[in-house]
């Protein structure tokens, strides 16, 4: 277990100075709010194109990684919506419990991919990646629609939106290098992995920024509902799947950490903006990234 907590250890640290750095309120302004734009639309792409443009992608087990990701999201999806009414949620709650089961975040889980197992992982993180954006997006997006806070040109307008997300455009440019045979020419490499060096540590400070302690006073049945998906039956279920897949380590571990990690910081704007409950959203935020610097470490030690 000691070298998991090796990994992990300094993560989770960043993410406590992030929180520090939060409650200070330092620099103030809105240093941060932009700071995430800065991380979202250009460091975290250019990681992305790097790692795939220069990869062997093709030792991913894509499809297999595929069945295992993929099919654990959408077997929760379904039986939280089965689960919808004996659960005796509002509308606007229950997309707050859908999303924080679901959505996942995608600093915590690449940095702890590379950390663990290097540029291999990073490798099979990127994958997992253009595989679990779209299908999340997609499935939040269907939830927010199917309880009534979205108009029925919700679902067109975000697929709509799907291929301007810069994660996703960013897998796909560096795939398409990647097979083109392309690469990255000349400087682009250098300074690309320039860029790239800084994605992961301020991605992981921004998400200890994010964290909001006093909304955990609302911390109910829905909080727990959500956060025992996504902390303990959505990983168990994509560890029986990987085994039952026989994926290596090191798609098996990515598997677990884009399954295993706390719901993403996105999901507070999201519930804003489509008539989720914004407050359980900061909650479940909040006290997931916490719960996980507890849970995260044990999955993975399970098999290392």
């Amino acid at each position: 277990m000691s070298a998991v907590q090796n990994a992990l250890g300094p993560l989770f640290l960043l993410i406590l100075v992030g929180a520090a750095l939060g409650w200070a309120r330092y620099p103030g302004g809105d240093f941060w709010p932009r700071a995430e734009r800065l991380i979202y639309y250009v460091l975290f792409p250019a990681l992305l194109v790097h790692t795939l443009a220069l990869a062997p992608v093709a030792q991913v087990p894509v499809v297999r990684l595929g069945v295992v990701v993929l099919g654990a999201l959408l077997v929760f999806a379904g039986l939280l919506w089965i689960a919808r009414r004996p659960l005796n949620l509002s509308e606007a709650t229950f997309t707050s419990v859908f999303q924080g089961a679901l959505r996942f975040n995608t600093y915590v889980a690449i940095a702890g991919a590379t950390a663990l197992h290097g540029s291999a992982g990073t490798t099979a993180a990127a994958v997992a990646i253009a595989l679990m954006v779209p299908t999340v997006n997609v499935l939040c997006v269907l939830c927010f629609i199917a309880v009534g806070t979205l108009g029925r040109t919700g679902l067109a307008r975000s697929l709509l939106e799907l291929p301007r997300n810069p994660l996703i455009v960013a897998c796909a440019v560096g795939v398409a290098l990647n097979l083109t045979g392309v690469g990255l020419p000349g400087w682009s490499d250098p300074v690309l992995g320039l860029i790239a060096r800084a994605a992961l540590p301020l991605g992981l400070i921004a998400v200890g920024v994010a964290l909001r302690p006093a909304a955990l006073v609302r911390s109910g049945r829905a909080f727990w509902t959500s956060s025992v998906v996504k902390l303990t039956l959505l990983p168990a279920l994509t560890l029986l799947l990987a085994m039952l897949m026989g994926l290596d380590p090191v798609t098996r571990d990515t598997a677990l950490l884009f399954t295993a990690v706390p719901t993403a910081t996105a999901s507070y704007i999201l519930a804003r903006q489509l008539g989720g409950d914004s407050e359980l959203m900061a909650a479940l935020i909040t006290g997931q990234t916490l719960i996980a610097m507890l849970t995260l470490p044990l999955w993975l030690a399970l098999f290392n």
